[in-house]
């Protein structure tokens, strides 16, 4: 019977048919864990499987849709599809057209080509599956009417790994608890990553840029986000990396360049549930950070701002100054460092002054950096009007960066 299928495709090769052939009934004549290869060429889907089996393409077979469903649908465990191209999915958002469905557990769908489909890949309470290499492109529809590169919904144990994504409306993660998604690409979006009741994954080493926003953590406790790389995310009310009622998080090693807002998190749910931030680089931001809230007690080490517009923004006094400060680098720092140790000599210190004006009354955002408004600033720190309000205090600033000391030079050589 395995015979038989591997006949069917090489005896009618679709390069010579004149339509594409059916691809269902050499899935349907493949027996249970055996394997088919098409032929190079093109097969007319849409076509489900329901048995462990694996589909291969050699990146030379093309599966088409109909344009009104979905193009390939798994209903089983163990199915791998490899070097397949699928393409013409339909455009319903109710039934989530996609490129792949998965349901079941242990599948394997490594490079394939993915496009002009509304949703990339759906899975659908699917386990201990690994989604690699894949290279996803949306429909070429306004950005509120596509779908999601990737959707993930009740599924765990899973590693999403080294795809690319474009065109596309997000990277959706829902009820969907410690998965690994590492070393993804994604572009021309609305969220990178939107991460909803889903705790405990290690996101790593992801590359998200030109998304209204980056990465949106909601509801989602004992996340890991290392290592990644988020920038021009300038729209959609979000920022870089979004913390709502998310405790107990590590966010380290991450590159937040040119957003809207660099970080923003609100206060610990918890009095245990403090996010851990170190050795970030936040640069060429709008606003570095945002606190809302009326609490604090996040802990921030070792962290470089640069070069951000606004360093720091809160939403309620005490936002800023709860939280735990300690050896990051601030570029707008004005101390010394007069014995060389890297460590700035006073406290830094960031007070709000004419800033006080747009943060507390959001229409007065239009005119933020508006010659009025800097003038109105440096009124204020040459002789307050009032007491300004500090934000947060940093008891050892980092200025290894900044400031160099001969002597330490000439031994580190």
């Amino acid at each position: 019977m395995k015979l038989f299928a591997y006949v069917m495709v090489w005896l009618v090769p679709p390069a010579l048919a004149a339509s594409p052939l059916l691809l269902q009934p050499l899935i349907d004549a493949t027996p249970a864990g055996g394997t088919l290869r098409l032929a190079p060429g093109s097969y007319a889907g849409p076509a489900a499987i329901r048995k462990p089996m694996t589909l291969e393409g050699g990146r030379r077979a093309v599966i088409i849709g109909d344009g009104n469903s979905t193009v390939l649908a798994v209903a089983a465990n163990g199915v791998t599809l490899r070097g397949l191209r699928l393409t013409g999915s339909g455009d319903s958002h109710d039934r989530i057209d996609a490129g792949i469905l998965l349901e079941g557990d242990d599948h394997r769908v490594e490079d394939n080509e993915i496009d002009d489909v509304l949703f990339g890949i759906h899975l659908k309470q699917v386990n201990h599956s690994r989604i690699a290499a894949n290279r996803i492109t949306g429909k070429p529809l306004e950005l509120a009417m596509r779908g999601d590169a990737i959707r993930i919904w009740y599924s765990r144990h899973n590693v999403i790994e080294g795809n690319h994504f474009t065109r596309a409306r997000d990277l959706t993660f829902a009820n969907s608890a410690d998965n690994r998604i590492v070393g993804n690409r994604f572009t021309d979006g609305r969220y990178g990553m939107q991460i909803i009741f889903s705790p405990r994954l290690l996101v790593e080493n992801n590359r998200l840029t030109d998304t209204g926003t980056g990465i949106v953590v909601l509801y989602s406790p004992g996340l890991i986000l290392r290592g990644n790389h988020v920038a021009h995310a300038l729209s959609g009310g979000g920022g870089g990396i979004v913390f709502k009622e998310s405790d107990a998080a590590l966010v380290e090693n991450n590159e937040v360049l040119h957003c809207s807002v660099g970080l923003k998190v609100d206060a610990p749910p918890q009095s245990a549930g403090a996010l851990t931030v170190r050795n970030n680089r936040f640069a060429h931001n709008i606003i570095g950070m945002f606190f809302y809230g009326e609490a604090g007690g996040h802990r921030f080490f070792d962290n470089r701002f640069e070069n951000n517009l606004s360093t720091v923004a809160i939403s309620a006094p005490g936002a800023g100054s709860a939280n735990v400060w300690r050896g990051n680098y601030w570029d707008d720092y004005q101390g010394f460092d007069r014995n060389g140790d890297g460590i700035g000599d006073t406290p830094h210190e960031i007070y709000l002054f004419a800033d006080r004006i747009w943060m507390e009354t959001p229409l007065a955002t239009f005119f933020r950096n508006s010659p009025a408004l800097e003038l109105l600033d440096f009124l204020e720190r040459l002789a307050p009007f009032s007491a300004p309000h500090r934000v947060l205090t940093d008891p050892a600033p980092d200025l290894r960066r900044h400031f160099s000391h001969p002597d330490k030079e000439t031994k580190d050589r």
